[in-house]
């Protein structure tokens, strides 16, 4: 019997209304690259992620009872980072075993003039919060973001 063999996308972002704070969503062919990309999508909120060199390498480990709590958590250790480092973030590496998330986020010193920032991510919310598998096989992974 011939197998089967569905084409999933390559990782991308993107970002949903929601009232005064911004909805956050990544999506990928694994949970990790939806992680990944919605660390993109919180960057985005921002400044334009291409704009941010990764000159510095920072190590996060988080831990949580479910995906869902991973990803708040994956997403308010980036926030807390960006505000104690005073950085920006544009690229990940995101590793998930069992709800144990180790990644790297790399990135630079903001630089006003050049990063243009637009407003501060103050966290990761539990509205709208989802993190599945469509039946095409790609993953999303999403929250609202308060800003």
């Amino acid at each position: 019997m011939p197998s089967s063999h569905v084409e999933t996308p390559p990782g991308r972002w993107e970002h949903f209304p929601h009232q005064a704070d911004m909805g956050v969503r990544g999506i990928g062919p694994t949970k990790e690259a939806a992680f990944e990309q919605a660390a993109v999508a919180l960057t985005a909120v921002i400044t334009n992620p291409e704009s941010v060199r990764p000159v510095e390498a920072v190590s996060i480990t988080c831990d949580a009872p479910d995906d869902e709590l991973l990803l708040v958590d994956w997403l308010n250790a980036l926030v807390y980072e960006m505000a104690t480092r005073n950085m920006l973030f544009g690229r990940f590496t995101v590793q998930i075993d069992d709800h144990h998330l180790q990644a790297t986020a790399w990135g630079e010193p903001v630089d006003v003039a050049r990063h243009q920032p637009a407003v501060e991510a103050k966290g990761a919310t539990y509205t709208a919060l989802s993190v599945k598998q469509e039946p095409e096989g790609y993953w999303i992974a999403q929250c609202v973001v308060d800003v």
